[in-house]
């Protein structure tokens, strides 16, 4: 997405057809007039794509909300790591919240046109945009840099990746979060030494990248990896209830 250019459609050069449904979830908090007009066109979008849905919220009343974004678990995360922009969050007088579910597509132009909208949000009273499934609360100034990028924003900008301990000594689990975004599973990577945390970062970075643009993976495929003498077979669990990761997710185990 460009601020001067036409945007392009955003094909998807791998889809393969499936079950899942995209998901999408923001919060834009801010003050807003009370007849909301949105400059979307601005942003080459017409619109929120159908199946999702605008409320708008009092944020005094949303904080009422036993699963409100800023507080709990979500709220301790947001806080550790920005302090600045949950205080301007709190403080805003009103919460849109964009949110719905849309059948898998041949293109992510139903992304493009919803980001066109939080754009437009930006210009007309947005002060912060939330989004929950990559547990971040990103400024005004932080989410145009982030987002509206000559050409679009690639996948990973939508995507977290995030590194734990494993089970095994000196192990890591390597996953993402945010792929429900695109109607596709979240990655895991088990077992994974710490020699090889950056092979397999930027391997999550790339099967990130190829499930984005519509790729999927069978139960049981096997997945060659450089440098590696023994391909990794995928099996898929989860569901969207795992707070891991709010999707199901791709398993993989790095071989020993």
């Amino acid at each position: 997405m460009t601020e001067t250019s036409p945007g392009p459609a955003w094909p998807r050069p791998y889809w393969m057809p499936g079950e899942g449904k995209a998901v999408l979830v923001f919060y834009v908090f801010g003050k807003f007039d009370a007849d909301l007009a949105i400059p979307a066109a601005r942003y080459q979008s017409p619109g929120l794509p159908a199946g999702i849905e605008l409320q708008r919220f009092q944020n005094a009343v949303l904080r009422r909300w036993e699963g409100y974004p800023l507080q709990g678990a979500l709220g301790e995360i947001l806080q550790a790591e920005s302090p600045d922009v949950v205080a301007q969050a709190r403080i805003a007088p009103e919460v849109l919240v964009i949110r719905g579910e849309l059948d898998d597509s041949t293109s992510l132009d139903y992304l493009h046109d919803t980001l066109g909208v939080l754009a437009g949000l930006l210009d007309v009273g947005g002060t912060a945009i939330l989004d929950p499934q990559i547990l971040s609360l990103f400024s005004a100034d932080q989410w145009r840099q982030r987002y509206l990028v000559p050409g679009g924003a690639p996948p990973r900008n939508h995507v977290l990746i995030l590194c734990n301990a494993d089970d095994a000594p000196d192990r890591s689990w390597v996953r993402t979060r945010g792929l429900r975004k695109f109607g596709r599973p979240d990655l895991s990577v088990r077992n994974v030494p710490a020699d090889a945390l950056g092979h397999a970062g930027a391997m999550c970075e790339r099967l990130m990248e190829f499930q984005a643009m519509g790729g999927r993976f069978a139960e049981g495929q096997l997945l060659a990896v450089d440098g590696l003498a023994t391909d990794m077979e995928a099996h898929h669990g989860g569901s969207a209830d795992d707070p891991q990761f709010n999707n199901t997710h791709v398993a993989f185990h790095w071989p020993v």
